[in-house]
């Protein structure tokens, strides 16, 4: 080992902060937290949506019936009606009859307009929760796609400087021993991402505490031959 290998080793170091930085940024993309929200939005309005529309289902059924047993009333009226002014029939009992029979038609076929006209109101009102439900999910729809296609573009971005820049530590890592590089990876591993840092005065810069003066002098005499880790945070200084 060498102090030139000791230099090395705190490029390596920065490198892997800029890695640990750029895997960050992907990782917590405001983007994510907004998509996630706008697509439980997008969800929960679809499912909104579908029990409106099985809603509106219900009462347009509804109302094709009523509409249609009016139809069959009025028809019935009018056959009444035709048979009464036809002539074909004498009797005043049995016109008296007909003329009770279209009666209550007509008074039948009024009660189911009315009936058609209040379920005709209810679907109109479901008519507009759709047509507003439709337009929210057609813009969340639009804000989820849009967002994605951020995100990936961002990613594709960041993955591009990760690339680079993991070809970059693995050029700065070449003059560095294979025994002294897995000790360094393994620290940092444990040390929350600091594996080596500079000892300035008797100050580790990783965790920022101070270790000894005589524990620095001999870190600094011992620099090239021997390796040093910080007592505090273990990771390996290089004075």
């Amino acid at each position: 080992m060498s102090i030139d290998e000791l230099e090395a080793l705190l490029l390596v170091q920065d490198s892997d902060i800029t890695l640990d930085q750029l895997r960050h940024r992907r990782a917590a993309m405001p983007e994510r937290a907004e998509l996630t929200a706008r697509s439980a939005d997008l969800r929960a309005t679809e499912a909104e949506r579908a029990e409106v529309g099985e809603r509106h289902r219900v009462v347009l059924a509804e109302e094709r019936r009523i509409d249609d047993e009016a139809q069959t009333v009025g028809e019935r009226a009018d056959e009444v009606n035709k048979r009464l002014y036809s002539g074909t029939i004498s009797s005043p009992r049995e016109l008296q009859a007909m003329q009770a029979d279209i009666d209550m038609l007509h008074r039948r076929r009024s009660d189911l307009e009315d009936e058609e006209l209040e379920v005709m109101e209810q679907r109109e009102t479901l008519d507009s929760e759709l047509a507003t439900l439709d337009a929210q999910i057609a813009s969340l729809q639009a804000s989820v796609s849009e967002l994605t296609a951020t995100i990936a573009a961002t990613e594709a971005e960041i993955d591009a400087d990760v690339a680079r820049e993991m070809a970059a530590r693995a050029t700065l890592a070449e003059p560095i021993a294979d025994s002294l590089l897995r000790d360094y990876d393994r620290r940092r591993a444990q040390n929350r991402g600091a594996g080596a840092a500079r000892l300035v005065g008797t100050t580790c810069q990783a965790c920022h505490l101070t270790i000894p003066s005589t524990e620095a002098e001999r870190v600094r005499r011992d620099a090239g031959s021997v390796v040093s880790y910080c007592d505090n945070c273990s990771a390996i200084l290089v004075p």
